[in-house]
């Protein structure tokens, strides 16, 4: 059976979730959706792009994920479907895709400007009930992707993804704070890796700049202090153990990390 995830920064208070899922069900009653997020910042496609590419590989293969980060919406923009080996994305095409493009090179990408694949009455503010759910919808029927819409080679790629790194220093961003207030940084364990070995580290985000040490649980770090770790992501965080490190930093999307090499 066709499976499609829903990520969106709706929020759940609102019916906008809803009227997606009942005009996907409309065009295929028999596909299962599921609710990835609907709580991603207002907006903030850095954080969007992380969370979808962290989260696609634990579902099964050919699943199609609709989201819908759309502040441009109604305007220049443009409207994209991304087909992977593994895997379709359905959104706008504002940089949301930027580490699925550049993870899976063998990606097509295509415009969706078929309207036969549109809902009848299109509003310029709501595309992803008018032309994001429907797509996705008639994808998992089976519909070819080049169906919707001419090839294109030049998505576009948002800046800032991936952290710089020095000989003996690190500047990552943090791209997520979840629902505990853990941050989540783009520092990759593979990119740690090469700073742990017989270094000390200093590791300063905001005016914090205490943390020598990279833990293995949370309950490791000192109560109500910072602590860092690699999470289940693969990403470093900055966490606080029975804390909530978001509030502590004054968390703002984007905002800089540092890993420092303090000794060889």
């Amino acid at each position: 059976m066709p499976l499609i995830t829903l990520s969106t920064d709706f929020g759940w208070d609102d019916p906008y979730v809803g009227i997606m899922k009942g005009v996907i069900l409309g065009i295929n009653p028999g596909v299962r959706l599921v609710d990835l997020t609907h709580t991603l910042s207002h907006h903030q496609l850095l954080e969007a792009a992380f969370i979808l590419n962290t989260a696609y590989p634990y579902f099964p293969f050919g699943t199609i994920h609709l989201t819908v980060v759309d502040p441009g919406v109604g305007g220049e923009r443009r409207l994209i479907a991304v087909q992977g080996e593994d895997s379709v994305w359905v959104g706008p095409d504002n940089g949301l895709f930027t580490l699925v493009l550049k993870n899976r090179p063998e990606a097509e990408t295509v415009l969706l400007t078929n309207t036969n694949f549109f809902r009848k009455t299109v509003s310029s503010t709501f595309h992803g009930r008018d032309i994001l759910a429907p797509v996705a919808a008639h994808l998992s029927l089976g519909i070819p992707l080049a169906t919707m819409g001419p090839k294109i080679t030049d998505p576009v790629l948002l800046p800032g993804l991936d952290p710089k790194v020095n000989k003996n220093e690190i500047i990552g961003r943090v791209l997520w704070a979840d629902n505990f207030g853990n941050l989540i940084t783009n520092i990759s364990q593979k990119t740690l890796s090469p700073f742990l070995s017989g270094s000390s580290l200093n590791i300063i985000i905001g005016s914090h700049n205490t943390m020598t040490e990279i833990h293995q649980t949370y309950s490791q770090g000192p109560p109500d202090g910072f602590m860092a770790l690699i999470g289940s992501s693969g990403y470093l965080e900055i966490a606080s153990n029975l804390g909530n490190a978001a509030e502590k930093v004054g968390f703002q999307s984007g905002m800089e990390v540092k890993v420092r090499v303090i000794n060889n």
